[in-house]
């Protein structure tokens, strides 16, 4: 059994704590409102109301927030790492940009730090089959190993801290054009006089056929499908932005697609 920390019980927290309770892990959630408190002691794990309390005895503390400047806040500005034990090891689930997961490794040479970015959503988690892309040392991965199987499958090790971030904002790049290019497909079928509904039931079923395609048939219209994931790929594609143009590159033909999606 080992002690974890948990920061961020929102919509795909909440679901890796149930996991991490179910396959006995002791886990200590952090609550700061009487509502939040309740549902973490529902879901088995202790409710705790600082980040000092949180921390307090974790082997591996986990942070799920919604935006890179959350974890910033949280890991760099606030105390979180600084008051983890030598030897522990933070996990970041939020996608955000590597030099978050880099800066923090340097500034907090007594953590391990692994940037652990999910691909998938609640009910991936809540199944344990969500996809981690995971950047951070061998030895480090291979002690959190059983705190991350708990709810990720399959768990892809992409190199050394920030690699794990990397790689998600590709995948992230690539998932918005790919909605781009459906909704292109979807314009083409309407100026050739085909509905779009039988269009999408169609080419799942053809070469074009792909797992974004079939979630945006899913979805009923790529209008729909955008509407829904809007929000998640606006953040995520600003995060691509502003690594690439840091590291001084480009998405080069990937930019006007992405752009259709994002806003």
């Amino acid at each position: 059994m080992t002690h974890v920390g948990f920061v961020g019980v929102g919509r795909m927290g909440t679901p890796m704590v149930a996991r991490l309770v179910g396959a006995g892990h002791q886990v200590t959630v952090l609550g700061r409102t009487e509502e939040k408190r309740t549902a973490i002691t529902e879901l088995g794990a202790s409710a705790a109301t600082t980040v000092a309390d949180v921390v307090d005895g974790a082997d591996v503390v986990a942070v799920c927030v919604f935006t890179d400047d959350q974890v910033r806040q949280l890991c760099l500005d606030g105390e979180l790492v600084a008051m983890m034990a030598p030897g522990t090891s933070l996990v970041l689930h939020t996608t955000g940009s590597p030099r978050t997961a880099q800066t923090i490794a340097s500034t907090h040479p007594h953590v391990d730090v692994i940037d652990a970015p999910v691909s998938g959503g609640p009910h991936d988690i809540a199944a344990g089959t969500v996809t981690l892309f995971v950047g951070g040392d061998d030895a480090a991965l291979d002690r959190t190993q059983p705190v991350l199987a708990s709810y990720g499958d399959p768990i892809l090790r992409a190199g050394p801290t920030g690699a794990g971030q990397l790689v998600k904002l590709v995948n992230n790049t690539l998932f918005a054009a790919q909605i781009a290019l459906v909704a292109e497909g979807v314009r083409l079928g309407s100026q050739l006089g085909v509905d779009e509904a039988p269009l999408l039931n169609a080419l799942v079923h053809g070469s074009a056929q792909s797992r974004v395609l079939s979630m945006v048939a899913g979805a009923g219209s790529a209008e729909k499908f955008v509407s829904a994931v809007g929000e998640f790929i606006t953040k995520d594609v600003t995060v691509v932005r502003d690594t690439v143009a840091g590291l001084g590159g480009d998405l080069g033909e990937l930019d006007r697609l992405v752009r259709m999606v994002s806003t």
